[in-house]
């Protein structure tokens, strides 16, 4: 068998976040850098914090209008129909 084939485990490596938190875990790099943890997720805080990457929070929330406002083209599609029925039912009536 190879010798050194496995890479160096770190039982102790050092885990610095974004938000000042450090923390110990095992790893094979002495110290990691992340940009959200268990102290800064909103999962965890309950609060609602958004994560920004490259704008993708605003193009979500771009998309959601969007949603709503063919929400409200649809409604107005029911309420055509609505009039048709309306018309068909009076036409009914008159004969």
């Amino acid at each position: 068998m190879k010798k050194d084939l496995h890479p160096t485990y770190f039982a102790e490596a050092k885990v610095v976040c974004a938000c000042g938190n450090t923390f110990a875990t095992g790893s094979t790099r002495e110290e990691l850098h992340v940009e959200i943890c268990s102290a800064c997720h909103p999962f965890y805080t309950g609060k609602q914090k958004l994560v920004d990457t490259a704008g993708r929070v605003e193009k979500f929330q771009k998309r959601i209008q969007i949603a709503k406002a063919a929400s409200k083209v649809h409604s107005s599609k029911k309420h055509k129909f609505a009039k048709k029925a309306e018309k068909k039912a009076a036409k009914k009536v008159e004969k």
